[in-house]
């Protein structure tokens, strides 16, 4: 690695292999927020794709153009995205959060002929106008030669040089694919940009589709006939895994806005009213329901339920007794983690295997994943850096506008010389699962002992006072000190009590070493915009460095609450 090639000879098309079914089953379940429910068959989906990718050969787009997509969570992100592989165009989305600045660092770069957007979406009640945000990524975007407008919630200003989405459509012609080799590029997903520009990272169709099918299919028993759902928008790689969904027989469940809206139990109320089979979340969904006082057990049905995911961050061993005291016993819990850089997972879910509390089931199948201590000895027991010794089909293909692979070798390479380095300090366990600490860039390492983040914030937000919580490790007197800033319920100050009783959970259950020398209280954890809380950002704000991409972030404003904090100057 890097290097090694799969299927060298194979020609494929990553659209055939998800619009099999021409039937008249659902094929994309939508709710958008304050909206019924939409359906849309699988025969309606796969004329729907053959027109779009219809009209982009008229357009004159041909394999290896990039088709960009600045979209809600819509049935025509899915449409656009499958009619531009059926065409041979590599897609890559940016979900309308995004302002200007952050959807030309990544667009910029890639230099798309067509934009597809709309007029705009709306959450947590409000609707957002998409129509200045989209002229202006126009006027940076001098690549884009067509731009194709899905009209949403109405009543927005207009975008220049913009065609409708049914104006667009080639209808009533059969489905045309490209037969394609097995890295053709299929998407090109985006580094998070919170140390600079994002990296633009290049996924190949074939282990794309393999790396999804695989773990679907085996590791979370997705079938034909399943419903799907993930909370995610178009801007995180959960977008992409689940429409691949598709090449299971199983239907996709979208949703299009808060989660909480217009009543905290809204994703619940989906799941019942749709059967959803497979329920796709985050640990801080879990602990914000969890924190309400919800007991979905208790309310609702979810008969169909039968597999629930949690990834974007470690899930807490709390989480887990959440799950199956007050949301449903009889259901497959899976703690999954990988990245946008290989499209999947390293570990998850064992559909036949037991659940172990606080733990990832196991390695994912086919990916030679293990875990080396500082010296560069596997190890089992001990935490340590996840490492992937032999190569798998859903590596990058390359790194965008890096000729050379210098970028790319850098970003997994250069730690272990032909070893994967993912950057994620884990342990292996007795079960032959596996725990997650949190990333290795943000290990704290108080007195030379190496303290894995999540170690501390699943000790923190299980009290009840706590919101959410981000740690990081401050130079202190020729050492470095642990420092945690809490976020509290609205209408609470963080007291010499709260203080003590922090101290001490966190001490009982992990170690003196783990106990903050300074804990302080903001008003708001910075994330990206894929919900990943930046201790790094952090970091540097704390130590006065500059940091270097705020775009890339949902709330870089929360950054200012960081500077110069007196009680860290004692």
């Amino acid at each position: 690695m890097p290097g090694a090639r799969f299927f060298p000879e194979a020609r494929l098309n990553f659209t055939d292999n998800l619009v099999q079914r021409d039937d008249d089953e659902a094929a994309i379940v939508f709710k958008g927020e304050g909206r019924p429910v939409e359906r849309r068959t699988f025969g309606q989906l796969r004329a729907d794709v053959a027109a779009f990718a219809a009209a982009l050969r008229k357009a004159g787009v041909r394999p290896g153009d990039r088709v960009a997509g600045y979209l809600p969570n819509l049935p025509e992100a899915v449409i656009a995205a499958l009619g531009a592989a059926a065409a041979g165009a590599v897609w890559s989305s940016c979900s309308p959060d995004f302002g200007v600045r952050g959807v030309l660092d990544r667009f910029g770069q890639i230099e798309p002929r067509v934009l597809v957007t709309a007029d705009g979406y709306r959450y947590a009640e409000k609707v957002h106008d998409l129509s200045g945000k989209t002229n202006a990524v126009l006027h940076g975007l001098p690549s884009v030669e067509r731009v194709v407008m899905v009209p949403y919630v109405g009543g927005c200003g207009p975008v220049a040089n913009a065609v409708s989405w049914d104006q667009f459509l080639e209808r009533g012609v059969p489905l045309r694919t490209e037969a394609l080799p097995f890295n053709h590029p299929l998407y090109i997903m985006y580094s998070s940009g919170t140390t600079g520009v994002p990296k633009c990272i290049v996924h190949g169709a074939g282990g794309t589709l393999l790396q999804h099918l695989k773990e679907h299919q085996l590791h979370c028993d997705i079938q034909r006939g399943d419903r799907v759902f993930y909370f995610t928008t178009t801007g995180w790689m959960m977008w992409n895994w689940l429409v691949t969904a598709l090449a299971s027989g199983a239907s996709l469940v979208l949703y299009d806005g808060s989660p909480f809206h217009p009543r905290p139990e809204t994703l619940f109320d989906l799941a019942d009213e749709v059967d959803i089979t497979l329920f796709g979340t985050s640990p801080k969904f879990l602990d914000a329901v969890a924190k309400a006082g919800l007991t979905p057990a208790a309310t609702h049905g979810l008969n169909t339920v039968k597999t629930i995911t949690s990834t974007g961050s470690p899930l807490a061993p709390e989480s887990f007794d959440f799950v199956y005291e007050r949301i449903k016993r009889d259901v497959h819990l899976a703690s999954i983690s990988g990245g946008t850089d290989i499209i999947g997972l390293f570990a998850g879910g064992v559909p036949i295997a037991p659940v172990w509390r606080g733990e990832l089931q196991a390695r994912t199948l086919g990916m030679k994943v293990e875990v080396f201590d500082e010296t560069g000895r596997a190890v089992r027991g001990a935490k340590g850096e996840l490492v992937c010794t032999a190569p798998f089909p859903s590596m990058p293909v390359s790194f965008w506008n890096d000729p050379d692979g210098k970028k790319y070798r850098a970003a997994y390479f250069e730690k272990y010389p032909g070893l994967w380095c993912h950057g994620d300090y884990v342990e292996l366990t007795e079960h032959d699962g596996m725990i997650i600490y949190g990333r290795s860039d943000a290990v704290l390492n108080p007195g030379g002992v190496r303290i894995g983040t999540a170690e501390i914030y699943r000790e923190v937000e299980q009290l009840n006072e706590v919101v959410e919580s981000i740690v990081i490790g401050q130079r202190w007197d020729n050492d470095e000190r642990v420092v945690l800033f809490v976020r509290l319920r609205d209408g609470l100050t963080l007291d010499d009590d709260l203080e003590a009783r922090i101290r001490s959970r966190i001490r009982a259950n992990t170690s003196p070493r783990h106990v903050p020398a300074r804990i302080v209280q903001i008003g708001e954890v910075p994330r990206t915009r894929s919900g990943k809380i930046v201790e790094l950002a952090v970091r540097d704000v704390v130590h006065g460095r500059e940091v270097k991409n705020r775009e890339a972030l949902a709330n870089p404003e929360a950054l200012e609450q960081f500077k110069d904090r007196p009680e860290l100057r004692t």
